[in-house]
């Protein structure tokens, strides 16, 4: 009776509640079972490995470097013997396969690193337009009515043809101009988070506007932030390809995607595998990286979760 009374006195365990899952933790969930964004974002990857593992590959699997020429082998069609020639060669005997691996270190450089800078000042910019609001949104608005009133292909051309720059001067001109997309998203978010509680509350305990801006109102903004960036990698490659294409671009010998489209189709009724590679890159680059920027939207907005 005793052992029966203490067992019937024993306080039931009952299992402990789980923890709300957090946003990046219920992002990872949904892309984990998002095929299509998934093997885009492996497409990507495997891309990104390949150009900065070009100089390994070209030392230890092709046995050439991407200036190499050889003009007994000028025009060469893609074949095994020797792996260089795998993509074929172009005009002067050099290996289309590791020029296009070198090509893509600039291309992916160029989107990447534009993005980066384009991000910063658009969120800068974003974050002070909405929260300050009066003259400072007045003038930043102003600058970007302006600026977007230039057709950015055109802007691009007279920047280039005055300035004929390499891949470190391309990426900044571009990165000073394509921001200004995300700083009408990044502006448009403030000016509704700044109402928030949260918000208040920080400015009640006496926070500075650039801490709330900072630590409380950006952290809300970033995750879509990264979707519009995902997205603008791919833009930003395209841009450069169609300066390149133009000659306004990425300078040879230095390789591009760009620039090896626009030597390949001088070339497109003798060598038309020259033509296919470059081309296909880009349009695999783009494609992946759009879709990666979907996925990442699908996962973060929560407008539209189902649940």
């Amino acid at each position: 009776m005793a052992v029966g009374a203490q067992t019937a006195t024993r306080p039931l365990e009952l299992p402990q509640p789980r923890g709300s899952a957090g946003l990046w933790s219920t992002a990872w969930y949904s892309l984990r079972r998002d095929r299509l964004t998934m093997a885009a974002g492996a497409v990507v990857l495997l891309i990104i490995l390949l150009s900065v593992g070009a100089p390994l590959l070209a030392e230890y699997v092709f046995r050439t470097t991407f200036d190499k020429q050889d003009l007994l082998h000028t025009y060469g069609a893609p074949t095994l013997d020797p792996p260089a020639y795998l993509l074929g060669s172009d005009e002067v005997g050099r290996s289309q396969v590791v020029r296009l691996f070198y090509g893509g270190q600039v291309s992916l450089f160029v989107g990447f690193v534009a993005a980066f800078i384009q991000l910063t000042i658009g969120v800068l910019l974003g974050l002070m337009a909405g929260y300050f609001r009066g003259r400072v949104d007045d003038l930043i608005t102003w600058f970007i009515t302006t600026l977007n009133s230039i057709p950015t292909i055109f802007l691009l051309i007279i920047i280039s043809a005055l300035f004929a720059p390499g891949p470190i001067t391309l990426t900044i001109i571009i990165g000073t101009i394509f921001w200004t997309g995300i700083t009408n998203f990044v502006r448009g978010q403030t000016f509704a988070l700044r109402e928030r509680e949260f918000v208040t509350a920080a400015r009640t305990v006496g926070a500075t506007s650039w801490r709330i801006m900072l630590r409380h109102i950006l952290p809300n903004v970033l995750p879509l932030i990264f979707v519009l960036t995902a997205i603008d990698v791919g833009t930003i490659i395209l841009a450069e390809s169609a300066l390149s294409y133009l000659g306004l671009g990425i300078v040879p010998p230095t390789p591009s995607w760009g620039n090896m489209l626009t030597n390949a189709a001088s070339y497109f009724n003798r060598a038309p595998w020259l033509v296919a590679s470059p081309g296909a890159m880009i349009f695999l680059t783009v494609l992946c990286l759009y879709l990666v920027g979907d996925g990442l939207r699908d996962a973060l907005d929560p407008r539209l979760k189902s649940r």
